[in-house]
């Protein structure tokens, strides 16, 4: 009666938790739709992320908090999706209080501190998270002064919010900045520069030494760990990796055009964004609640074969548009039709070459399973002894699914 008395109330506190995001939520973009003459397209478009954000964080939370109380991931999903509302409600806040109305609420300059202070915890409980992820607890006993320094990288974040000298710009979308509403700190009780500053630039360098010893924390995981705990680490590890290459995908589009603003720079830049935002939940769900583990491996086999492919094809489109330029130069759209259609019939036969090999090098265990497969079927076709199929197919399926147990029956055909 006890262990159900305590799922309850963690189911309650849980949607409790969820439900108050979402109110908060609510009016701050209440207050966007107030304050959209101050807010530039980009920003709403930011805003449009971190609503998902909001959103996938505090379900994801709920929905593992619900289920598994005793794992902090769950309940620290919630909180960060809390406090990414929060965030954004009182960045609005102030921003209305400040500019679009001037004096019409209250403590509006308070809230836009507020705003500042709130974005630096979430960036805080995110690297909590990848240091319990995925069972909530530390790899080991070694690892407490690393979640000691994360408190007092906490404290250094509210701390640095009283500098005197410094400027409240908004949350992580600068909003207060950006509509030229920004204003002096108006909490800074602590000097900028001298002993204090000297104290908030060491609990920099701590905040950088934890978020790297918090991403180590999931490779010092995998040693030792089991198959099933390595793919509940892959699935983070996979946002992780996937946000680097779009990092360096925009860093070299960025050097391609010179830094220049374009369409193809905002779109990398909202999978850079979109990716850990979804990604870091969704990854936190199906690892914890281990719902089909084993897919990650077809999940970054398909990933890497799809990534080949594109660069094999925008090379080949490339290439194939300056040579039909070159020898048509007055049929430059014929030119770029032809390359598409070209490029466009090569895609399936590539990706399936591609896909093989990929299979062969990265997904060692589905591969072999799938020649297993294929070879049993081979020789099905010439067994005439019921035993032997039967001592095969058992054979087969151990060797290709590894099942922890193996029932099999085989029923005869009764004449007519």
């Amino acid at each position: 009666m006890a262990v159900l008395a305590g799922r309850h109330r963690a189911r309650v506190l849980s949607w409790a938790l969820a439900g108050v995001a979402a109110l908060v939520l609510a009016a701050a973009l209440i207050l966007l739709g107030l304050n959209a003459s101050r807010v530039g397209p980009g920003r709403i478009g930011l805003y449009g992320i971190l609503v998902v954000a909001v959103g996938l964080y505090s379900g994801a939370g709920r929905l593992i908090a619900s289920r598994l109380p005793g794992n902090a991931i769950g309940w620290l999903l919630g909180l960060i999706g809390l406090s990414l509302a929060a965030t954004m409600l009182s960045e609005q806040y102030a921003l209305h209080g400040v500019a679009i109305a001037p004096g019409s609420l209250p403590a509006a300059r308070l809230a836009g501190w507020f705003s500042d202070a709130l974005a630096l915890l979430t960036v805080v409980q995110l690297s909590f998270l990848v240091l319990l992820f995925p069972d909530g607890r530390l790899p080991s006993r070694r690892w407490r002064p690393v979640s000691w320094a994360m408190f007092a990288v906490m404290a250094g974040a509210l701390a640095a919010q009283l500098q005197a000298g410094t400027t409240v710009s908004g949350g992580f979308t600068n909003a207060l900045d950006a509509a030229g509403a920004s204003y002096p700190n108006p909490l800074g009780i602590f000097p900028r520069h001298g002993w204090f500053g000297a104290l908030i630039a060491a609990f920099f360098v701590l905040a950088v030494i934890t978020w790297v010893l918090s991403v180590a924390s999931v490779f010092v995981r995998r040693r030792g760990a089991s198959a099933e705990r390595r793919k509940q680490l892959a699935w983070l590890g996979y946002v992780g990796v996937m946000t680097a290459v779009w990092a360096a995908v925009l860093l070299v589009a960025g050097l391609l055009t010179n830094g220049a603003n374009s369409w193809i720079g905002t779109l990398i830049w909202g999978f850079l964004v979109l990716t850990p935002v979804a990604g870091i939940p969704l990854a936190c769900v199906v690892a914890v609640l281990k719902y089909r583990l084993y897919e990650i491996d077809r999940l970054i086999s398909r990933t890497v074969a799809y990534a080949i492919v594109t660069g094999l094809l925008v090379g080949v489109y490339a290439g194939l548009v300056l040579l039909a330029t070159a020898v048509l130069p007055r049929h430059g759209s014929i030119a770029v039709a032809g390359s598409t259609l070209a490029a466009a019939a090569l895609f399936t036969p590539l990706r399936s070459r591609v896909q093989h090999v990929v299979d062969r090098r990265f997904n060692r265990t589905r591969y072999d399973a799938e020649l297993m497969i294929t070879a049993f079927a081979a020789r099905l076709q010439d067994a005439t002894d019921l035993d032997a199929v039967r001592t095969d197919l058992t054979s087969t399926v151990h060797q290709a699914l590894e099942p922890a147990h193996l029932s099999l029956w085989l029923g005869r055909k009764s004449g007519g």
